[in-house]
């Protein structure tokens, strides 16, 4: 039972949901080693870069499933991208949503259901040009590269979501998800844990 300090989340079957297609989106670095090194070259003249991801959940015989996209059938993330600067955060996960999961066409001409951007769950920190992100920054950090900020974004009970035609749309389970670093990394496999506070009615 949800208490009154415990926020709820309100979850809708995956089969409520219709997946499109639409034109591949190829990946700005074709490598991780190309994204560190355009991070280095960017920090110089932008400073540190705000990233904003999105938490999508739905549900599968009343158990959470969280929407990933996976790339080149290995790699795993969250529907979102880096911010300009000075652009705000919400808005910036929103237009990157956008992006990635709306219909062809949609946009300035065609209307499309507003994203309802919720809590913030995390937040990590790059904090050298290297692979590894903490959720804090270690002590002798004082200029950290990156801050990622996740956030829980709601869904309405029915949406077309159009996926890039070189990415996939997963569904995949928190129990599949909880203690598997191995597999999804410590970000994504921290979901559970962040996502435990919440109490899920299943619609």
């Amino acid at each position: 039972m949800a208490t009154a300090q415990q926020p709820t989340a309100t979850l809708h079957p995956l089969s409520n949901y219709t997946f499109g297609v639409k034109d591949a989106q190829p990946e700005e670095d074709p490598s991780v080693a190309a994204r560190l090194m355009r991070l280095q070259s960017e920090y110089a003249t932008q400073g540190m870069r705000i990233t904003v991801e999105a938490v999508l959940v739905v549900h599968e015989h009343g158990h959470p499933h969280v929407l990933m996209l996976q790339i080149a059938n290995t790699f795993f993330k969250l529907p979102g991208d880096s911010l300009k600067p000075g652009e705000d955060d919400v808005e910036g996960l929103k237009a990157r949503l956008n992006k990635k999961l709306a219909p062809p066409g949609s946009g300035a001409d065609v209307p499309t259901v507003d994203w309802e951007v919720g809590e913030l769950l995390a937040v990590w920190w790059r904090p050298n040009f290297e692979t590894f992100m903490y959720p804090y920054i270690p002590a002798h950090i004082t200029k950290p590269k990156e801050m990622k900020k996740v956030y829980l974004v709601h869904l309405p009970d029915k949406k077309l979501l159009s996926v890039p035609k070189n990415m996939k749309l997963l569904a995949v389970p928190l129990f599949e998800l909880y203690d598997n670093a191995a597999r999804y990394g410590p970000q994504l496999s921290a979901l559970a844990h962040l996502l435990s506070r919440f109490h899920f009615i299943y619609e």
